[in-house]
């Protein structure tokens, strides 16, 4: 950012050189906090009469919560503005869906709409390879971690206890627990001038198909194979050897009917001629 933020008639405007998240944050702290007959006033007003100044007056004033949660989720390692901005996105989807008739502050509403986008953004960056797809893992993912004691590995015990507490199985605490212990790896990256040492994946990882002596035998059984079938193709009738050909060694394969009508007989005769010959080749193959 390279403006500063500043607060002007319960908005915020940009003024100046942009600043730092220090400076947003100070802004949307100095913006007043509504009590409960304004919050519904302004609720009735965007409801019935569509009123979106009413509508951001309720965001405004709210923003500093989104703050306060956002910062619960920096142990995951991503910046902090990025999830102030995805419980932005939760606090409007909140204000669109509050009702007065709730008889709740907009607050205790809001909180489950902005911690749900920022779940979903945590979810979708934390890891290259998703950790949590399933709704029993969602539920570890966010909880396992607080469940936790310390650094190291949960007990038997332990296990047990977070599996009854979250109501999944032990092998899923388990599972969970080492999707959160590893680290994503680049599998090839930039080598670094200062260091000629690269252990990075592709360093030390084969490909499946790297070996030169697997290589030349799957080649040989292939030339092998090829010659075989042709020479097994050459020991059937003309006619028989024919319908193999146009049914699976052309290009542009001919149907039971094309061939029917090319010999004059039904289709059912040119696939018992089809299925005898295929017999027969699979025999010469085998004895060959």
């Amino acid at each position: 950012m390279s403006n500063t933020i500043a607060l002007r008639n319960n908005d915020l405007v940009l003024a100046g050189p942009v600043g730092s998240l220090d400076a947003y944050i100070a802004a949307v702290g100095s913006v007043p906090v509504l009590s409960k007959e304004d919050e519904q006033a302004l609720a009735i007003r965007f409801r019935e009469e569509g009123d979106l100044d009413a509508a951001r007056q309720l965001v405004m004033a709210h923003l500093r919560f989104v703050v306060h949660i956002a910062k619960g989720y920096l142990g995951y390692g991503l910046p902090l503005n990025d999830l102030i901005q995805e419980g932005n996105v939760g606090l409007m989807k909140a204000v669109k869906r509050f009702d007065t008739e709730y008889d709740v502050r907009l607050v205790s509403f809001a909180v489950h709409w902005i911690r749900a986008e920022i779940h979903e953004f945590v979810l979708k960056n934390w890891r290259i390879v998703k950790v949590a797809t399933t709704k029993a893992q969602r539920k570890l993912f966010f909880n396992l971690r607080k469940s936790k004691k310390s650094l190291a590995w949960l007990s038997h015990e332990e296990t047990l206890a977070v599996a009854d507490d979250l109501g999944v199985s032990p092998k899923e605490v388990t599972e969970m627990e080492k999707r959160l212990s590893s680290r994503d790896a680049i599998f090839d990256p930039t080598p670094d001038a200062d260091d000629d040492r690269n252990y990075s994946p592709a360093a030390y990882l084969p490909a499946a198909n790297s070996d030169p002596a697997m290589l030349v035998e799957n080649e040989d059984f292939h030339d092998e194979a090829t010659s075989r079938m042709a020479d097994a193709i050459e020991t059937l009738d003309e006619r028989s050897r024919n319908i193999v050909q146009s049914r699976w060694l052309s290009d542009n394969k001919k149907t039971l009917h094309d061939l029917a009508a090319e010999y004059s007989v039904s289709a059912e005769r040119i696939r018992q001629i089809e299925v005898a010959a295929m017999k027969k080749i699979k025999a010469a193959m085998t004895a060959a």
